[in-house]
């Protein structure tokens, strides 16, 4: 009876601690508006304006971006070159192809930045995963690869 009695409690432990971290990391529904907003209107507007404070909002303490040169950035080097670097694009979107929400407070947002400058395109790829920090959705890291322009 005793062993039965500690496996009980063990169970309820174990089942306490499990709703107690979804609990921490509760998915909304609108945890996909949030990160589309965030991915598509946000993020950019902080590079077309140059803005650190909207940058220094979505980027965690800990962020760190693989350039498609294969450099390695921290969020203060982003920080810096958005800071100096403001864009002259004509226009940019980017087109969401996969976001994938996690239970443990996890999203990946991969997809493909499209620049336009007087009759250019130029295409990239880049994967984002990112982080819901006391109800903040923060980027941990980003890759960016296969920069080309289109009309070649």
């Amino acid at each position: 009876m005793k062993k039965i009695s500690l496996y009980f409690i063990v169970f309820l432990l174990i089942v306490g601690c499990t709703q107690n971290d979804k609990r921490n990391s509760v998915i909304t529904e609108d945890d996909r508006q949030k990160l589309t907003y965030l991915k598509e209107v946000e993020w950019p507007k902080a590079y077309r304006e140059g803005d650190t404070v909207l940058l220094d909002r979505i980027l965690n303490d800990d962020f760190k971006m693989v350039r498609d040169n294969g450099e390695w950035f921290t969020r203060a080097d982003e920080l810096n070159w958005v800071k100096y670097n403001k864009s002259d694009n004509d226009s940019f979107y980017y087109d969401i192809k996969r976001l994938s929400i996690y239970e443990n407070g996890t999203a990946l947002i991969s997809g493909t930045g499209h620049i336009f400058k007087d009759s250019t395109e130029t295409i990239y790829q880049s994967s984002n995963v990112l982080i819901k920090k006391d109800g903040i959705w923060k980027a941990i890291t980003s890759h960016v690869s296969g920069v080309k322009d289109v009309n070649e």
